[in-house]
């Protein structure tokens, strides 16, 4: 009999050492990986981010016809050409891409609201001055041909053709310039050729516009002023407040 309860006893203490190398090798396992994993989780933050964003009880509000820039009227483009996102918390927003049309206002509303066109932007300025808003800065606009940059900046047409300098009015310059200030006022986005750029510059793409005649001598310091003026604005207004 002792030598059974001895022989049990080993065993017993066999299967203990055997869980214990268990769940040794288990915790090693599990802090080896939670190691690896933090360069995982590090790169993946990002796309967490976006699939938190993605849940309708995360959703931003949102109200049919609202406009992101005061002034600017309201017409849907097809959503074929744009996808629902939550910007900025689940894409950053770095950038303002300037393009043009080649074609008049009412031709680039008219395929912007074709689901087969496949692309859009989230503004059109014309040559008058008018801004018309068809996807909130919310959402991500088809409109530079790359996804990275289609997520991370707002399109902006204008009306006009390449070729053709005198489409690029001062009426245009001005309100394309204080929507721009006010884009850039909501992201925290630098007011440079970094930051706001030509369709032309996105990689990968065989766009031209806004062309040689778009004057980015001009346009820049008219961003700068508006963003200048819409700060003393609001620094007015809550000191009145």
């Amino acid at each position: 009999m002792g030598e059974k309860k001895a022989d049990a006893k080993a065993r017993t203490k066999g299967r203990r050492a055997k869980d214990g190398d268990r769940r040794v090798g288990r915790r090693a396992l599990l802090i080896g990986g939670a190691a690896a994993a933090v360069g995982s989780v590090v790169l993946a933050r990002d796309e967490l981010a976006r699939l938190w964003w993605r849940l309708p009880s995360v959703e931003k509000p949102r109200k049919e016809g609202e406009v992101d820039f005061t002034g600017a009227q309201w017409v849907a483009a097809s959503s074929a050409n744009w996808r629902r996102a939550d910007r900025p918390d689940d894409y950053g927003i770095d950038r303002v891409i300037i393009h043009v049309t080649q074609g008049s206002f009412a031709s680039a509303v008219k395929v912007f609201q074709d689901p087969g066109h496949g692309a859009a932007a989230h503004y059109i300025v014309g040559q008058d001055g008018r801004i018309t808003q068809m996807i909130r800065e919310l959402d991500v606009a088809y409109h530079a041909g790359n996804r990275e940059f289609n997520e991370r900046s707002v399109g902006i047409e204008h009306e006009g053709f390449v070729d053709r300098p005198q489409d690029f009015t001062d009426a245009m310059y001005e309100a394309s310039a204080r929507l721009t200030a006010r884009i850039c006022a909501r992201y925290d986005i630098p007011v440079d050729r970094e930051h706001i750029i030509g369709h032309v510059e996105v990689p990968g793409i065989d766009h031209t516009d806004p062309g040689p005649h778009w004057d980015w001598d001009r346009y820049i310091p008219l961003v700068r002023q508006a963003l200048a003026a819409q700060t003393q604005t609001q620094a007015a207004g809550t000191s009145a407040g």
